[in-house]
Order: structure tokens, then C-alpha cells, then sequence
């Protein structure tokens, strides 16, 4: 029996495209796609969806994800924004009614093995930097996946760089924003699409590892396999690297 989706954001790019793609898939079903127009709760009930995939924008992800859990329904959330209290709050509410659920930074599989493999680098090279360069349209920075990216690296380093003390930043900023104690340099370009570089210093040498995105098709893959996934989690997760093999 196919699982039944809706698709929130489904005007949008991305929308579109997993439209397209989940409506080709022998697994699911899309069963009602709506909205910034439309009352997302009473599409919810109406359709009787099962998963509920949101791609909107970032002002709207935390209510937009508060009324699929309040719905019943098992939240698929691709919009970046939502923050680390956001998703705190989010996951204590899924708790509460034992209901799985998935927010993911990137569905980019490559994205994904980046960050996964970058924290196990971080270990041995505690000197880190993140460079993340997206579209002209993007409305957040640093990126959702930047932010991730940072989170696992953090959570990774058994030891902390010495802070560097002799430089000065002529202009306020020049040195990228620090998150997690790791400076996040943001670019937004036309031409761009989605690309990430994770760079480590060491003594006389250093390590780079990055991701590309060349079209948006890389994300489908990652997009059915939450959906297919998020039907047996009892908890909403954090990144897509927690439901893979």
C-alpha cells in the first residue's frame, strides 16, 4: 500500500520537482498539495496524509511544522532556518505523542557523506573553517547545512583550537560568522546553486572536503528515502545522516 503524501511549498522549485518525482514512485501517493493560500491543517485531515513534506520558506518552517505534528501527521521538513531551540521544542512535541518525524539541513546524499565524513577528520584537525556558497535567492545565511555541518564538527573535536589573537578585522565581519566557536563564511551569487568547502589546518598541511549540488534532481533520492523511513521512527531527528545504514 502506497504512503500517502502532502506536499506543502509544492509552487516552489523544489516543490515541484519532488511533486514530480514521488508522483512516479510506486511507494507513494500524492494525495493533496497545497500552499501558502491554503489552511494546512484542514489539508492534513482532509487528505488523510500520512507524510507531509514542507518546502516553504524559512519565516514560515516552524509553524508550518508545528501544525503537521499537531495534525498527527509525520513531518518531512527540507526548509532551512529552524533553530536549535526550534527544533528542541519540536522534538520534545514528538515525543510527547510518539510520533516520527525528520528535519534535514540537506537531502543531498553527497551533502550528507561530507558532514559525516568531516566529522571524523575533526578529530584529528581541531582547526576548522566553513565556506558555503548558494543562489542570489537564498534568503537565509548561513545555510541550514553549514549550520549542521558545524554542529557535528563541534560535537566531534576533542580538543579546541587556541584562539588566534593577532589578527584585526578592519571591517566588522571580515573573518565570517563564528558558530559552534567555527567561522561560517557565506556567499550568495547568481550562477551558484548549492555548494559547500570544509576546510582543516594543520602543521605544514591542509585538508579540504566538498560537496557540489548541479542540479536539484540530487536531492530526490534523499527526499524518498526519509519518506520511506520516517513511518517507523518514534522521535523527530535531526539531520538525514541519522537514518541512514
Amino acid at each position: 500500500m502506497s504512503i500517502r503524501v502532502l506536499v506543502n511549498g509544492a509552487n516552489g522549485r523544489m516543490g515541484q520537482l519532488t511533486v514530480k518525482t514521488l508522483s512516479a514512485h510506486p511507494d507513494f501517493s500524492i494525495v493533496s498539495t497545497t500552499h501558502k493560500t491554503h489552511n494546512l491543517a484542514a489539508e492534513i485531515q482532509k487528505s488523510q496524509a500520512q507524510v507531509v513534506i514542507d518546502f516553504t520558506q524559512s519565516k514560515t518552517v516552524l509553524q508550518n511544522t508545528q501544525i503537521i505534528i499537531d495534525a498527527g501527521a509525520h513531518p518531512v521538513i527540507g526548509t532551512s532556518g529552524l533553530v536549535k531551540d526550534q527544533i528542541l521544542l519540536l522534538q520534545k512535541r514528538c515525543a510527547q505523542l510518539k510520533l516520527g518525524g525528520i528535519i534535514a539541513p540537506n537531502f543531498s546524499l553527497s551533502a550528507v557523506l561530507m558532514m559525516k565524513y568531516a566529522q571524523k577528520i575533526a578529530k584529528y584537525f581541531p582547526n576548522i573553517e566553513i565556506i558555503e556558497m548558494h543562489h542570489a535567492g537564498k534568503l537565509d545565511s548561513p545555510s541550514g547545512t553549514a549550520l549542521r555541518t558545524a554542529e557535528m564538527l563541534a560535537e566531534a573535536r576533542t580538543s579546541l583550537p587556541p584562539p588566534i589573537t593577532t589578527h584585526h578585522e578592519t571591517i566588522p565581519g571580515a573573518r565570517g560568522a563564528n558558530y559552534q566557536q567555527i567561522p561560517i563564511h557565506s556567499i550568495r551569487l547568481p550562477g551558484l546553486m548549492a555548494h559547500e568547502q570544509v576546510l582543516f589546518g594543520g602543521m605544514g598541511e591542509t585538508l579540504r572536503i566538498s560537496y557540489d549540488t548541479i542540479d536539484r534532481e540530487c536531492y530526490m533520492p534523499g527526499v524518498i528515502l526519509a519518506c520511506q523511513k520516517v513511518l517507523a521512527l518514534d522521535k523527530l531527528v535531526y539531520g538525514l545522516e541519522t537514518i541512514l545504514d
